[in-house]
């Protein structure tokens, strides 16, 4: 008789199915997504947890002395809130809005008490509604009152601007899944060019449609974004290719430890310091500066552009896509070369390797 019940007998084994579960790979998984849980967590309460105007830049348009004064005025500013500089002419300074060049510009009545602040809630509501904030404080510590001209506003159906940030969220999602899925479904590596390649070309079947399909959306299906269906169409896929090429470049570099840093840097991030929710001038440093270089930035500036500045200053971002796209492309072929794999012996392929 050698059954028993006993729990000194089911606990030798029991324990045994623990220890070769919990492998020591496992653990340091198991810390990483903890590590990137609380990375999540202190990237999106640190860049959004007080919203504070920093350095926001601004038209001055008056007289050549009162502008120079008032320009003085708004620099003196506690906490640096503006960085404004005289405009030449209401008209200039609406194209400069329109260009991206500025975010906002007061219009001194010099004959009157009523002055007009130019805004753009299609570059982001809250940081026109900053603005208006600001300077009513200002006009009426002047005495003065204060009416506001929206240059270039978000459509009726863009609640707070935001539609913008979530289409290209949603593609930088669609691309890092679906390079961790092409990635990890033969394999830790790519294993060979060969299958880095047809990865890459998969991605840029995902990319035009989940491009269009974004676009689509956004655009006819829930007329969100009205405006600019072709140049989000390909804005989405580049967004979706980059990210995708990036993520399949990562995991090639480190394994399936790459999926998380794609996480770090297109989540954790990307999306706070996009200035989706809150645009560049009302993010603190860190968060404004390194927004600009990452996928959900750059999309979420060129969308906004397509959608509500005729197209205006997105040179820049699209350079910066495109450099994720190159790179990542040039990144996994080159690694999946040096990782290539000694084809197998012919005995071992006569027994099946199940490679």
């Amino acid at each position: 008789m050698t059954q028993s019940t006993g729990p000194g007998t089911r606990s030798r084994p029991f324990l045994g199915e623990v220890r070769d579960a919990v492998t020591p790979r496992a653990t340091l998984l198991v810390l990483g997504v903890i590590a990137l849980m609380l990375l999540f967590i202190t990237s999106y309460v640190g860049a959004l947890h007080h919203p504070k105007l920093r350095d926001a830049p601004v038209g001055v348009v008056a007289p050549p002395s009162a502008a120079r004064e008032t320009v003085t005025r708004l620099k003196e500013l506690p906490g640096s809130p503006l960085d404004p500089r005289a405009v030449d002419g209401a008209d200039t300074a609406r194209r400069q809005i329109e260009a991206r060049d500025i975010d906002g510009a007061l219009v001194v009545d010099p004959e009157g008490t009523t002055d007009t602040l130019l805004v753009a809630t299609g570059g982001g509501t809250a940081l026109a509604t900053a603005l208006e904030r600001l300077f009513t404080e200002v006009e009426r510590d002047e005495r003065r009152t204060l009416r506001v001209e929206d240059v270039a506003p978000a459509s009726a159906q863009d609640a707070n601007g935001l539609s913008s940030f979530y289409v290209v969220v949603g593609w930088c999602v669609g691309g890092y899944l679906c390079a961790s899925i092409l990635a990890i479904s033969a394999g830790a590596r790519a294993s060979t060019p060969h299958r880095a390649v047809i990865r890459l070309g998969a991605m840029v079947v995902v990319a035009v449609l989940g491009g269009l399909g974004g676009a689509l959306v956004v655009g006819p299906a829930l007329d969100a974004l009205p405006d600019g269906f072709a140049g989000l169409w390909g804005l989405g896929a580049l967004i979706i290719f980059a990210v995708g090429a990036a993520t399949l470049a990562l995991q090639a570099v480190f394994g399936v430890i790459g999926i998380g840093v794609a996480i770090l840097l297109v989540v954790i991030l990307g999306n706070p310091s996009a200035g989706g929710a809150l645009p560049a001038p009302l993010l603190p440093p860190f968060w404004a500066a390194i927004g600009p270089a990452l996928p959900p930035g750059a999309g979420t500036w060129a969308a906004r552009s397509i959608v509500y500045f005729r197209g205006n200053d997105v040179t820049g971002p699209l350079l910066v896509l495109s450099a994720w796209a190159v790179a990542g492309t040039a990144v996994t072929v080159l690694m999946s070369a040096l990782r290539r794999r000694p084809e197998p012996e012919p005995a071992r392929t006569a027994r099946g390797s199940g490679a």
